[in-house]
């Protein structure tokens, strides 16, 4: 039987790979390393894949583009609703594979090289405790006080006392 559909479930090392025929007959679920994902689908005839998009999977997404495939990316909070039972990669990638052939599901286009990079780029965050982050991490919603224990005067076991806080 020749696949039609495959779901993936990427990870750093070691992918989920869950691929089902035309009836919807499971052919394989099965454990791909970094180094076997791309020849595995090389020898595949061109077919529809599906993964959850993240920053890795653009590049994939490529990758397996390059090869003949179709590939589509799917926002993980839609792939959720497809999960049957538990959580483990086995059951992420069928998820994928049977969210990805729903005719009402929407797609992440797949990015390029040039605008991946800038967005990887610029999402880097200052060292945690500078001055900026502080302020950033405070409450603001209003009528909101930010209270901070004394800890000379408080003891643990009187932390509700209001004379203990000071603004």
């Amino acid at each position: 039987m020749q696949v039609t559909t495959i779901g993936v479930d990427l990870a750093k090392n070691v992918f989920q790979v869950h691929g089902i025929a035309e009836k919807d007959d499971v052919l394989f679920n099965k454990p791909l390393r970094r180094a076997q994902f791309l020849p595995y689908f090389a020898k595949l005839e061109p077919c529809l894949i599906g993964m959850e998009s993240c920053s890795s999977a653009h590049h994939w997404a490529r990758e397996l583009t390059a090869l003949g495939h179709e590939v589509r990316l799917i926002p993980p909070m839609y792939v959720k609703s497809y999960v049957k039972r538990g959580k483990s990669d086995a059951i992420d990638a069928e998820a994928i594979c049977e969210a990805v052939t729903r005719p009402t599901m929407r797609f992440v286009a797949i990015k390029t090289v040039g605008e991946t990079s800038p967005a990887i780029a610029s999402s880097g965050s200052r060292p945690f405790g500078s001055s900026k982050d502080a302020a950033d991490q405070r409450p603001t919603w209003p009528g909101c006080r930010v209270w901070r224990l004394h800890s000379k005067r408080a003891s643990p076991g009187d932390w509700l006392r209001r004379e203990h806080y000071a603004r």
